[in-house]
Parts: C-alpha cells; structure tokens; sequence
C-alpha cells in the first residue's frame, strides 16, 4: 500500500512539472523577446517652452492620454526657455525616431532652424499655444484666439474705468503674448484716458514678473492697471503690489484661467483673467496628429475662443481646474 501511494505521488508530481513545462513553452512563444517587439507602438515627441507652469503641464496631459490609448507612447521634454536647448531636443526627439512633433516653441521668430531638421526628416510638426514666424514647416497650428484674450481684458478696463496708467508685463519671444499685448493695446488706442507708461519683460514667470513690477512702480508710482500676458506673470504683479501696499487700489489682468487666479478674482484680489482650456489645446492637438497619422489632413490653422473670467461670472462656479 505504502508502494502505490509513492508511485501516486511520484506520478502528480510528474504531471505537475510537465504542466509548468506546457505553460513555459506556450508563454514563452507568445512573448516577443526582439529588439523589434514595440514596432508596433508609435512614438511621438513633445517640448514646450517650459513645463514650470501648470497651463503646459495639462496640454502634456492631454496629449499623453490620447497617445496612450491608442498604445503608442509619448516623449515630453522641456527646454526651460532656452531656444538653443528646444532645438538640441527636437534633433533628439527626431534621431530616436518619433513619427510626429509636438511643439511650443520658445522664440516664434527663431524656431526655422529647427522645425528644418523635422521637415528634412520627414517629421510633421503640430505648434501649439503660440505659432512661429515661418510656419512652412508646421503642419498645423493649435492656439487659443490670443488676439480676442487681449481685447476681452482692454474691454473691461474700459468698461469699468474712466481712465488708467497702465504698465506691461510681457514676453516678446511667445506670439501668444505678442498677440495678446496687441489686442490690448489696439482697443486701448481708441480710448486717450488709458495710458500705457511702463512695460517690462518677464517671460511670463511669477519669480520674474514680480520684481519686474517693483521696478515699473519705482519709475511710476502712479500705474494702476497691470495687464500681464498669463496667470503666472499677473501672481507675480499682485505679490509685488501686495509689497508695496498697492494692491487695494491697481487692476490687475490675465490670461489663462489658473485656479489659483480664479480664487484671486473671486476674492478681488484680481481683476480679470481670458481664460484659455488647456485640455482643449492638448485634445485638438492629439487629434491632428492621428489625422495625419492616418494619412488625413488637419486644418492648418485652429483658433479656440477665450472667455473673460470675472468676479461676477465666477459668482456660485466651481473654481477647481480648468475650463
């Protein structure tokens, strides 16, 4: 009896090991060890001016969630605002083999050099928020109407305000902000009451943007409206306002829709911002690459409205996230 026993055991023991050894064959046969095994995952690239500012983390967002669901995978970078190191990246992204580039460029005027080593290698380039000055290389072009943001702020001041000395905060080297400044200052030109006394740069960054307003209230004193180019720039204006004892008594304007911002106007501490929707620069964007993916043509040029967010507007809306 002890005899059978063993050779039962012996005998699961034998057809449990040729089990393991069927499964490991069959696993191992469906399971591409080649260096070719992700052929089938496109890659795509993306390098924005700077991703220290939550406005281009959510189009990256946006983006990598559409080419993940389609199984493909997406390589972010960021130059941080240098135009020499974004055109080091874009040969990069290019030698690795991405089959589109997203691009946010850091200087609209200087970007030929390398939107020509995409075009040269075949690779479309989709510009996004802020276009570039020769867009022969660029397939297509995803920004917000930057021109309407800048109307929508003049139009309020004017609105709610018999007159102003107003002060700049701007970034000569993004269109968005060339644009924007230009909408502002256009409508402001009909109206001799408003005038714009100071202006300075600050590449729309909060730790730049507030001693660039320090310096501007130093040499003028009596500014009383700010408009600055995005939410970031318009936070730094308001801690330098705030420094001074100022902040009761200036307008302060912005683009973008930050919910930080958001709660500043709520509160009064703000004026105004355009809001822009990251989510739907990221989503139109994502789209036009798998259009062209697919062999189809976007539209060349995409322009998404602004809205002004007031704090009459905002009155009973949530003020998390993004519009």
């Amino acid at each position: 009896m002890e005899k059978q026993e063993r050779y039962f055991l012996y005998l699961m023991l034998s057809l449990a090991v040729l089990g393991l050894f069927c499964y490991g064959l069959y696993y191992l046969s469906s399971v591409d060890y080649s260096a070719r095994q992700n052929e089938h995952r496109r890659k795509l690239g993306a390098v924005y001016m700077t991703l220290n500012n939550p406005f281009y983390e959510v189009i990256d967002e946006e983006i990598r969630t559409e080419v993940e669901n389609h199984g493909d995978v997406l390589l972010s970078r960021d130059p941080v605002l240098s135009v020499k190191r974004q055109t080091e990246i874009i040969r990069e992204l290019v030698e690795s083999g991405v089959e589109i580039i997203f691009v946010n460029p850091v200087d609209w005027e200087h970007m030929e050099p390398a939107l020509e080593v995409a075009h040269n290698a075949h690779v479309p380039v989709i510009a996004i928020d802020t276009s570039v000055q020769d867009d022969r290389y660029v397939t297509a072009t995803i920004v917000s109407d930057n021109y309407l943001a800048g109307q929508q702020c003049a139009r309020h001041l004017v609105e709610h305000s018999e007159g102003g000395k107003v002060a700049l905060l701007k970034h000569s080297q993004a269109r968005s902000s060339v644009d924007r400044m230009a909408g502002f200052c256009d409508f402001l030109g009909a109206y001799p009451d408003f005038v714009i006394v100071d202006e300075e740069e600050c590449l729309g960054q909060l730790e730049l943007a507030m001693p660039a307003m320090q310096r501007m209230l130093e040499r003028h004193p009596e500014i009383d409206v700010v408009m600055a180019l995005n939410d970031p720039a318009a936070m730094g204006a308001i801690a330098a306002l705030r420094a001074s004892g100022r902040l009761a008594d200036v307008r302060v304007y912005g683009v973008d829709g930050v919910p930080e911002t958001k709660e500043m106007i709520a509160e009064g501490h703000m004026t105004a911002t355009a809001g822009q929707s990251p989510r739907r620069l990221g989503q139109l964007a994502a789209r036009a690459a798998y259009q062209l993916l697919e062999g189809r043509e976007p539209g060349r040029l995409t322009r998404i409205p602004t809205h002004l967010l007031t704090k009459e507007n905002l009155q009973g809306k949530s003020l998390e996230g993004w519009d």
